[in-house]
């Protein structure tokens, strides 16, 4: 049984080098953890010249900063992330490693758990300590969303993932003392596997998919292109992002970077707009832990009004401008 437990969090960084909201979010987790146990919470930084963010990491709950000033690789490559964070275990020790279920945690998250000999559970929902046992108690969204599991891992260390928007962001504290403890950095010495090839970026309007607290999506059903530009422009009014299912990806109707889903991105908004979907179980997995579903679909069998707040059952190509009428004129 643990007497303590001790949780380090991995942080993202923006390209200008900012704290990404995930980061602050496992904060938030981890001071919840650490304060029921009396444990010790810290974060590891990786990078360049991260003085301030580690700073900014104190300031928002985390106890201790481990930062690794490591100039190389200048782009992520997992082979050496992975030899810089189990650098970083030998040092901390901590109980509990915790990261955020995006690309970067989905990918180096199993790969940490192999080499520490660690038990993994990923894409969790929620966190909290046993009363009885003391162990972690890790949900997650099972069967594509349709049940939750309650996985515990007794032996240490115990290498976890977090959905985006789970967890708060804790507020800034200025008076907040804590260290910050300089590492060595050891990824110029190490022979990666990975070459670096080209970097593709795209310009985005309103917030990222995954930070978004509101997502309006679209499935098979909106036929087409046009289509989504009507979901484009609702999810404009609220200040959301825009979503699909793999269909509409494929078909080129949307950007792939909008794909929500097993195979896309997941997420958890305050609001989630399904419009013209079935909801499969492939979809379901990428936006079953949203806090409110509103769907729209012609047909009243669909599987997404099992899982809806609210449902309108009808064309969309009706129903969503008298929709968006509505809207401009609450927001007018």
């Amino acid at each position: 049984m643990d007497r303590t437990l001790d949780v380090a969090i991995v942080p993202e960084l923006t390209e200008q080098g900012a704290i990404a909201p995930i980061s602050l979010e496992l904060l938030d987790i981890g001071m919840k953890l650490t304060g029921e146990t009396g444990g010790e919470l810290s974060a590891v930084v990786l990078g360049c010249g991260l003085d301030e963010a580690a700073r900014e990491l104190i300031r928002h709950g985390a106890d201790t900063v481990y930062l690794i000033d490591d100039a190389s690789p200048a782009h992520y490559d997992p082979d050496c992330y992975l030899e810089l964070l189990e650098a970083f275990y030998m040092e901390a020790k901590p109980d509990t490693i915790l990261m955020g279920h995006t690309p970067l945690g989905q990918d180096i998250a199993p790969r940490l758990a192999f080499r520490l000999n660690a038990g993994v559970v990923t894409d969790c929902v929620n966190l909290e300590v046993d009363p009885k046992k003391g162990l972690l108690r890790c949900a997650k969204p099972i069967y594509g969303g349709v049940a939750i599991g309650v996985y515990t891992i007794e032996a240490k260390p115990r290498v976890v993932t977090v959905r985006v928007r789970v967890g708060e962001q804790p507020m800034s504290d200025d008076s907040r003392e804590g260290k910050v403890i300089e590492m060595d950095g050891t990824s110029s010495t190490y022979s990666s596997r990975v070459s670096w090839i080209e970097k593709v970026t795209y310009e985005a309007r309103g917030p990222r998919l995954e930070d978004a607290s509101v997502v309006v999506a679209g499935g098979r059903g909106i036929g087409g292109p046009e289509g989504f530009e009507q979901l484009s422009a609702l999810a404009g009014m609220l200040g959301g992002a825009l979503g699909a299912t793999r269909p509409p990806c494929d078909s080129g109707w949307v950007s792939s970077s909008c794909q929500v889903g097993l195979t896309g991105k997941i997420v958890s908004p305050d609001l989630y707009i399904a419009v013209g979907l079935s909801g499969t179980t492939q979809h379901l997995t990428g936006m079953s832990g949203s806090k409110h579903i509103v769907a729209i679909d012609k047909d009243p069998d669909a599987m997404i009004f099992k899982v809806a707040d609210f449902g309108v059952v009808g064309n969309y190509g009706e129903v969503l401008p008298a929709f968006t009428r509505k809207l401009d004129d609450l927001l007018s």
